[in-house]
C-alpha cells in the first residue's frame, strides 16, 4: 500500500537531488537546468525511454520537470500522427494543456490572494 508512495518520494527526490547538486556544482544557472531538464524529457519521452520509468515511479516521474517534456513529446507524436506536420505545433500543447491552465490558475488565485511585494 505504501510503496507506490515510496517508489514516488525516492524517485523525485533523486531528480531534485540531481537538480541541485548540478546548482552547487557548476556554474549553470537554475533556469538552464530546468531548460534542460525539460529538454532531457522531451528526448527521453520521445525515445520512449522515460514511460517505463514513469509507470514504475509514478508521480515522482510525472510531476517534475522531466515529466512535463516526455508529455510534451508524447502529446506531439500523437498529433502528428493524427494531424501530419501540423501535430508537431499543437500537439505538446494539446497533450500539456490541463498542466498549463492549472499553472497559471494558481498562479493567478495566489497573486490575488496574497499581497505582492518586492524582496529587499
Amino acid at each position: 500500500m505504501l510503496l507506490p508512495y515510496l517508489k514516488a518520494f525516492l524517485a523525485g527526490g533523486l531528480i531534485c537531488a540531481a537538480g541541485q547538486l548540478l546548482i552547487d556544482k557548476t556554474n549553470l544557472t537554475p533556469a538552464k537546468i530546468l531548460s534542460a531538464y525539460v529538454v532531457a524529457g522531451v528526448i527521453l519521452g520521445g525515445t520512449g525511454l522515460y514511460k517505463p520509468f514513469a509507470d514504475w515511479a509514478g508521480a515522482g516521474a510525472t510531476v517534475p520537470l522531466l515529466g512535463f517534456g516526455s508529455t510534451l513529446a508524447q502529446g506531439i507524436r500523437s498529433g502528428v500522427a493524427e494531424r501530419g506536420l501540423l501535430g508537431v505545433m499543437t500537439g505538446g500543447l494539446t497533450a500539456a494543456a490541463a498542466g498549463i491552465c492549472a499553472a497559471v490558475f494558481f498562479a493567478g488565485l495566489a497573486a490575488l490572494l496574497f499581497k505582492p511585494r518586492e524582496k529587499s
